[in-house]
Parts: structure tokens; C-alpha cells; sequence
């Protein structure tokens, strides 16, 4: 009689650990004139200036139903971030209480993902110009959605 491989809920259960595993692939990257964290807005509504983001051309076809002047939010990767950060001062500001990084924005956290509210301002092939953004140059995007859940929900 052959032998039954185990079914996967059977094997995560014996090993403890989760069965998926994400993968997370940049679609483009930011690049902007903010070069440093040090130097960059908190926030885009902090007076953060815009920026290109150029897209991997693999992709062309998913800025369909985009255009300028649409608001998006950008999902980045910020690669700075230091992972092992659990508490911070909010806004870097040491009279403030430490808050667990989950009540903050800080780009410091166990998996940095950035949320960023943009304005498109311009398109040209996979080439995005927007604004207000405070990530800084060199960011990986992985993911762009409509604010408005309306435009093309499928």
C-alpha cells in the first residue's frame, strides 16, 4: 500500500507554522527629490513635494481606467523602515507618550508598508507623475488602488 502524503492543514498543524507565505514584487519605484528619511515630511500633507513613480512596463496594462487628476493610494515598501521597532514618540516627538507602532505611522514597524494619498498629475506610458508624496527616492511601490471604490470594482 502507498504511502498518504499528508493533507496541507495536517502538515501546518504538526509544524506549528502558517501555510502561506507572502510574496511581496515591486511594481516600480519612487523617485523623488527627497533623499533621506531624516530630512522628509511625516506626512504628504506636511509640505512633501511630488514625484514620479516608473512602473515596470510588464504591467502597462493595469493603469487602465487611470488618469490624471484621480486620487490613489500608493502602496510602498519602505525599505528604510527598521523592522524591529515596536514603540515610538508620535512624530518624533519626545514629549508625546511611546505608542505601539500600530497607532502610528511610523515607517518603523515589523512589516514597513506605506499608505500614501496621492493626486495623479500625469501619465505618460507606465511613467506616473504624483503628489504629494513623502516617500523618499528609491521607495518600491507594490501596489496602487483607487481611493474611490466605485471607479472599476470587480
Amino acid at each position: 500500500m502507498a504511502k498518504q502524503k499528508a493533507s496541507p492543514k495536517a502538515r501546518r498543524k504538526k509544524s506549528g507554522a502558517p501555510s502561506l507565505r507572502p510574496v511581496l514584487r515591486p511594481i516600480g519605484i519612487i523617485h523623488s527629490p527627497l533623499i533621506s528619511r531624516k530630512n522628509a515630511p511625516r506626512q504628504g500633507t506636511d509640505g512633501a513635494p511630488s514625484a514620479y513613480l516608473d512602473l515596470d512596463p510588464a504591467i502597462k496594462d493595469a493603469l487602465t481606467g487611470l488618469a490624471k487628476g484621480d486620487e490613489v493610494i500608493l502602496i510602498t515598501w519602505l525599505h528604510q523602515g527598521n523592522r524591529k521597532t515596536l514603540q515610538v514618540h508620535p512624530r518624533q516627538d519626545l514629549s508625546r507618550p511611546l505608542a505601539g507602532v500600530f497607532a502610528t505611522r511610523s515607517p518603523d514597524r515589523p512589516n514597513p508598508l506605506g499608505l500614501h494619498r496621492v493626486t495623479i498629475l500625469e501619465i505618460t506610458n507606465t511613467r506616473l507623475h504624483v503628489g504629494p508624496l513623502e516617500a523618499i527616492d528609491g521607495t518600491p511601490v507594490v501596489d496602487i488602488k483607487p481611493t474611490r471604490c466605485d471607479l472599476h470594482d470587480s
